[in-house]
């Protein structure tokens, strides 16, 4: 695949604490938090959610959702059905796949409304979805040779991820228990058809151990715009299942 290359050194199968050493101290704190020493490492994750989706500003309506993740190289393809329209659907495929962003809306799987795909801009919005979601396949926040950790202050530090000739990152606060609590970042927002830099927000709450990792079962994402805060989606993690390297 042009631009993107896969290291050939083999990687570990399990959680190792001495990958600790040397990260900011929250994010340490998370990692021990969040993983247990011999945790195995994700290669795949099968996701189910639920919860409501806003097109516009409180037009909120019921999502169902499922999502499929492959964290090296990174990867993802979500299938949501949204109750837009009376007794009609719309369906939306959101994916990042081979260093590409997509999105794809349709009525009833059949009538396009979004079709938006192949541009930079979507490339780094959808690595940086994946990066905030990582907090669902918590091994994929270890330190290596595409991601890296840098200190901000006692409670926050940023993620950089490398994928291809796509580079992002994100705000991180942490929580007093070392849990993930926000993430935050400059996000592509489309605006009648133009990408546009602005602030985005996420949320992580509800952990729970799955699989020996704690993991967030709540969020919430909204974009930070002059006028305050517009929350777009609202969920709860229903199942997660796990592939192992």
């Amino acid at each position: 695949m042009v631009g993107r290359s896969v290291s050939t050194a083999v990687a570990p199968s399990t959680f190792d604490p001495s990958r600790l050493a040397g990260l900011p101290a929250p994010v340490a704190r998370y990692l021990a938090f969040a993983l247990s020493p011999g945790q195995r490492i994700v290669a795949r994750a099968h996701l189910r959610s639920s919860g409501t989706f806003a097109t516009k500003p409180n037009a909120w309506a019921p999502f169902t959702a499922e999502q499929e993740v492959r964290t090296e190289p990174p990867e993802f393809v979500w299938h949501a059905r949204i109750a837009m329209l009376p007794l009609i659907p719309v369906r939306v495929r959101d994916r990042y796949v081979g260093g590409e962003g997509s999105m794809r809306a349709a009525v009833a799987g059949l009538v396009p409304i979004v079709n938006q795909h192949g541009t930079p801009e979507m490339a780094a919005a959808s690595l940086q979805r994946f990066l905030a979601e990582a907090a669902w396949y918590p091994t994929v926040l270890l330190p290596g040779e595409a991601l890296s950790w840098s200190a901000i202050d006692d409670r926050t530090a940023r993620v950089m991820l490398t994928d291809g000739p796509t580079t992002v990152s994100l705000d991180v606060t942490f929580g007093s228990a070392g849990e993930i609590e926000t993430v935050s970042t400059m996000r592509y927002r489309d605006v009648k058809g133009t990408p546009v830099l602005t602030p985005w927000v996420g949320h992580h709450g509800d952990y729970q151990r799955l699989n020996g990792m704690m993991i967030p079962t709540s969020g919430e994402v909204a974009w930070v715009l002059p006028t305050g805060r517009e929350p777009y989606w609202r969920g709860r993690l229903v199942s997660a299942m796990f592939d192992w390297r």
